[in-house]
């Protein structure tokens, strides 16, 4: 390689050669050569200081090399200054710059395209002060009269937009303005451009700062809008496409800028939903559901539904070259591709009231027109309700009446129609929810697998009012049908519709819980046929299935004749699948619903589960710092989901789980868990300390301050709101090691306070429900194990703390909360007297107090306070109540 140099570097004809033939071998389909050792090779080349210029100077001025080489080079070149730019001399940043800006304005397209992208690596390494001369260079091509140079501009100044929009809205110093304040007026010029190309880059570049609102931006509003109108009738549908994107994020973002102009942007929004073009109307459509979102008055929508929902009906039928058109012919017996497989992720135990919700949505293939503007019906059916339902039946019905192997796609829509609506319209279908019903089971034998699949769909959108209708003979028929029904279709030989009826299936047994009881044999038999014969895509959902069922039923699985059918084919796949199978996450997450819901019926299998859950914890701790010794590469979600079915086993075996806990090093593995640099690992861990800590504590005791420590640390953290998952959890573990060690907690009490003191007092702006929940718990626990430390302190947190407790469900860990609340009340009631109103309402919070214990503490501490106030200070207190409250009181006798 030639020797490092200034400007004047030139490269040796030797080397140029060589690389050059690199690269057509690695892009050549033809080449017999070995692409990985191409690869190695010009990794090896990346070593020279100088090998970067070699790039460059193939891309501006190999003449003789086809436009691929020079393109490779290019590319190549974009990679390697991501990781190398900074570290290279400043001789060899400045040729590559100086070589690229000749180029901005290639006759090639490619050429110049691949350019842009190199200028943007090199802005995003390098920021716009280690490139000064760049602004003017562009501005100069926008300026020009030469296509290629405005097209090049263009292209690169998009492409920074897009990736920094950040770096153009920034003071440069020897600039009197802002970047962006020189480039806005050139590009509305733009707008008005012959060239399709720089009409379409230049609205893509001002959209990019719709979400940043520059206040150069903020202030040529108008002059925006009057942009968007100019290109709304643009003859290229990707200008449409991004006039209808802007529309969009204007909507969400800033509406108050679109409401003089509302009445045109919605007729034009009415006209581009029916777009030729199917990408326009996709992006025209996410308008409605943005304008639902939007603090705008609905009203102003109101007149237009009678001309949007026949469009948005119009749209949900199957277009021609649907994906799933091809996927629907896909047999059972067809093996899955890997890309088939979609990358799924656990969700860590959390420990509270506010577990996230899944998505019933059909996540089946890509975003597209017809899902889309279901979407947009299922917002628009809950914000109008009923009152749509006179433009919709009419046209529902009329496709449900079409005949006829070639209307299919009408019928499949109109069912899809149903169930988009089946939320937001129940009120007015409820009376012919029956009907409906009726009339949706015999399509989930149709000859048609998409009118079968979403036959399922939207008969589990019914599914909740399916269930609440079940207590008469007549409801209790239909949901009888339903469920067998969607049983069969588990088992049909097509994998769209497996799919479906699988995931309906599901969604009704969440819905029916212990209804299910009575037809468990025959649902088991089903699930357990359809796990025999699916392909490995549909095997995770009899999983997801498996395990609903088993969290639904609850103990009522615990019967051998159950046991037979579930376990024995779970078991085979359990010993199959190994510890670096990423399908062994479903299978966990299986087999925590079962052991949850066996209890201690789980006890026949639990050693081998117990058992590979450390292993495969051990291992993958292993692997993080030594995959090569591991054997396995490191995936956190191996530990978590381990962590989690531990939960689940300790759940439900209660004390049986103490002897295996005993003969293991989970305490230490668990200790470590606790101190992971991941969020989700952290989470889990201290769900399973506090399950720990409720069955067998003796076995943490040893390390008692070290989980202590780290409990308490995850609640210090100075980014609370991004792991408040995690402090959730400790906070939690922390009150349940509390009732178990008592008087050993006490060297953390203190601090433990200091910290959750804060988060009551902010409970008001938004803080997770749960962790308000269990903090007020924790605070509760610690004051009933160690009053004398705590109550002097109370005047800091007594109110927030009280308001808090009241908003507690009835349940053993609000007892211990207010046995602690007793406790420091009558080692300091003076201290309590300011808040009494708050604590009387706490008080008041109970529907009753079952524990005799604490009802007589609350008892002595109301009466307490009659006592010590004198002069009708407590009739005061008590005319500061709601009269409910004074009712629940008077069980107290007070």
């Amino acid at each position: 390689m030639a020797a490092a140099g200034s400007a004047s570097w030139q490269p040796q004809e030797e080397g140029l050669k060589e690389i050059c033939g690199l690269l057509e071998q690695q892009i050549s389909p033809y080449s017999s050569a070995d692409k990985s050792q191409i690869w190695q090779q010009l990794q090896h080349y990346s070593q020279f200081p100088d090998f970067n210029n070699y790039l460059v100077f193939i891309l501006a001025r190999a003449e003789g090399q086809s436009g691929e080489i020079r393109q490779a080079a290019g590319l190549l070149l974009k990679n390697n200054l991501r990781t190398a730019y900074k570290l290279m001399s400043p001789a060899h940043q400045q040729y590559i710059k100086s070589e690229l800006f000749p180029c901005l304005g290639a006759a090639d397209k490619h050429i110049r395209s691949t350019v842009g992208t190199i200028v943007t690596v090199v802005v995003q390494q390098g920021g716009i002060l280690g490139w000064p001369e760049l602004l003017q260079a562009l501005v100069n091509c926008m300026d020009s009269s030469d296509l290629n140079h405005m097209e090049g501009a263009m292209d690169a100044l998009s492409k920074i937009c897009e990736d920094i929009p950040q770096v153009l809205d920034s003071d440069v110093p020897g600039l009197a303005e802002r970047p962006i304040k020189i480039f806005l007026p050139r590009l509305f010029q733009f707008f008005q451009s012959p060239h399709t190309s720089l009409r379409k880059l230049s609205l893509d570049s001002v959209n990019q700062y719709i979400m940043l609102m520059p206040s150069a931006l903020y202030t040529s509003m108008d002059k925006f809008l009057q942009g968007l109108f100019v290109l709304a009738n643009d003859p290229a549908a990707e200008v449409r496409k991004l006039v209808c994107a802007a529309f969009v994020q204007l909507i969400e973002i800033h509406p108050s800028f679109l409401e003089p102009h509302l009445k045109n942007v919605i007729e034009y929004m009415l006209q581009v939903s029916k777009d030729t073009d199917d990408e326009v109307a996709l992006e025209a459509c996410e308008f409605w559901s943005a304008y639902c979102d939007a603090q705008l008055p609905y009203e102003n929508l109101r007149e237009y539904l009678p001309r949007l929902i026949p469009i948005l009906l119009s749209n949900m039928v199957y277009a021609d070259d649907d994906e799933s058109l091809v996927d629907a012919e896909e047999d059972e017996s067809l093996p899955d591709r890997d890309q088939d497989l979609k990358p799924r992720f656990h969700t860590p135990r959390f420990h509270g009231s506010d577990d996230a919700e899944d998505d019933d949505d059909d996540s089946c293939g890509i975003w597209n027109l017809r899902k889309c503007s279901a979407a947009a019906l299922d917002v628009l059916s809950n914000v109008f309700g009923d009152e749509i339902l006179p433009t919709l039946m009419p046209v529902i019905e009329a496709k449900l009446s079409a005949s006829g192997d070639e209307a299919w796609k009408d019928r499949e829509a109109a069912v899809l129609t149903l169930g988009a609506i089946a939320e937001g319209c129940i009120n007015g279908l409820y009376p012919h929810l029956s009907e409906i019903v009726a009339f949706l089971i015999p399509l989930l034998d149709d000859k048609f697998a998409l009118i079968r699949s979403i036959s399922c769909w939207t008969l589990s959108r019914f599914s909740k009012y399916i269930v609440q209708d079940s207590g008469n003979k007549k409801g209790y028929e239909q949901f009888d049908s339903v469920l067998t029904g969607l049983l069969r279709r588990i088992l049909d030989t097509n994998k769209r519709v497996q799919e479906a009826a699988c995931s309906a299936f599901a969604t009704l047994e969440e819905e029916a819980a212990e209804e299910l009881a009575p037809r468990l044999e025959v649902i088991l038999q089903h699930l357990m046929c359809a796990f025999g014969k699916y392909q490995r895509r549909n095997i995770r959902i009899v999983y997801d299935a498996i395990g609903t069922l088993a969290d639904a039923v609850g103990e009522k699985l615990n019967q051998p004749v159950y046991l037979e059918i579930l376990m024995p084919p779970l078991i085979a796949k359990w010993q199959q699948v190994s510890n670096s199978d990423k399908d062994l996450f479903r299978l966990l997450e299986c087999f925590t619903s079962i052991a949850q819901a066996l209890g201690t019926g789980f006890s026949q299998f639990d050693q081998p589960v117990f058992q590979r859950c450390i292993n495969i914890i051990q291992t993958q701790q292993l692997a993080k710092v030594d995959p090569i010794s591991a054997g396995v590469q490191y995936d956190k979600e191996f530990i978590v989901c381990s962590l989690d079915l531990l939960s689940g086993l300790t759940e439900g075996l209660q004390g049986g789980i103490e002897s295996l806990v005993a003969q293991s090093n989970l305490r230490d593995l668990l200790l470590q868990c606790c101190m992971d640099d991941d969020t989700d690992v952290r989470q889990s861990a201290f769900a399973l300390v506090g399950d720990l800590a409720k069955v067998c504590p003796v076995h943490l005791c040893p390390r008692l301050s070290e989980f202590l420590d780290v409990a308490t640390n995850q609640l210090t953290t100075p980014k609370l709101n991004e792991t408040i998952a995690v402090a959730n959890n400790a906070c939690w573990a922390i009150g349940e090691l509390a009732i178990k060690v008592r008087q050993e907690i006490s060297p953390v009490v203190m601090t433990v306070i200091s910290c959750l003191v804060p988060i009551l007092q902010h409970a008001e702006q938004g803080v997770n429900k749960s962790v308000v929940e269990n903090t007020a718990i924790t605070l509760g626990r610690l004051a009933w194990v160690c009053p004398d430390l705590v109550s002097p302190h109370m005047e800091h947190f007594m109110q927030p703390w009280c308001i808090s407790l009241s908003m507690i469900r009835d349940d053993i860990e609000k007892e211990d909360a207010f046995r602690g609340l007793c406790a420091v009340v009558r080692a300091n009631p003076s201290a309590a007297l300011s808040s009494l109103v708050l604590m009387c309402k706490a008080f008041a919070s109970w529907d009753e107090i079952r524990n005799g214990e604490l009802h007589n503490e609350v008892c002595q501490v109301l009466h307490g306070y009659k006592q010590m106030l004198r002069n009708g200070a407590w009739d005061q207190c008590m005319s500061a109540l709601e009269p409910p409250e004074k009712d629940k009181l008077s069980k107290y006798q007070v």
